[in-house]
């Protein structure tokens, strides 16, 4: 079900806006890259409960109206339970209504509901995990840190000695976003052939 072997990041480059931006901490590219999947998914089955008698010409506009409302739905929650998460995000978190990642899957033809939702789910969940390795590499070099959620008397931030007092800096700047997910996109790639 969880689609590796085609990631949506790592091989075709879709949704690389929320990647390049919002990376820099593994706890934002965590709540990103979940908002992504429960937004791919919740469009998938609209689309696919209301296959049966959606004209072709409503389907694009229909997934979009789908997806703002998930998304606007995804950000109320955020705003509520995860205000400084929702922060560090920003205008990004609207900005995955129109990913291409959903439009394209929207696009992608007439589907029961039985071989969308995993083909959704596992390009959602393969999107996620590529965010989270985008976002640890640039966080661990480029801070020396991994930011998690606080617990208790955890303070949510792992320290990773070495690399804290000297790290990569221009790891956590967008050209060093485009720097790793075009490597890590590299590996991949070679690691398919």
């Amino acid at each position: 079900m969880l689609n590796l072997r085609d990631n949506p990041l790592l091989l075709y480059a879709l949704g690389i806006c929320p990647a390049l931006a919002v990376s820099t901490r593994v706890d934002n590219a965590l709540v990103m890259g979940l908002l992504v999947l429960v937004v791919l998914m919740g469009t998938t089955l609209v689309m696919a409960a209301l296959e049966p008698v959606l004209p072709e010409a409503l389907r694009l506009p229909l997934a979009l109206v789908a997806a703002a409302g998930l998304v606007t739905a995804g950000d109320l929650f955020l705003r509520t339970y995860l205000p400084g998460l929702r922060e560090g995000l920003g205008i990004y978190v609207q900005l995955v209504a129109v990913n291409c990642l959903l439009v394209g899957r929207t696009e992608t033809g007439r589907r029961r509901l039985s071989e969308a939702a995993p083909e959704a789910f596992g390009q959602g969940a393969g999107f996620c995990l590529g965010l989270l390795l985008v976002a640890l590499v640039r966080e661990v070099l480029g801070a020396g840190t991994i930011s998690l959620f606080p617990v208790g008397s955890f303070s949510g931030t792992l320290r990773i000695g070495g690399l804290a007092e000297q790290p990569v800096r221009i790891l956590l700047l967008a050209p060093g976003a485009f720097l790793v997910l075009g490597y890590l996109a590299a590996l991949y790639n070679r690691s398919r052939s």
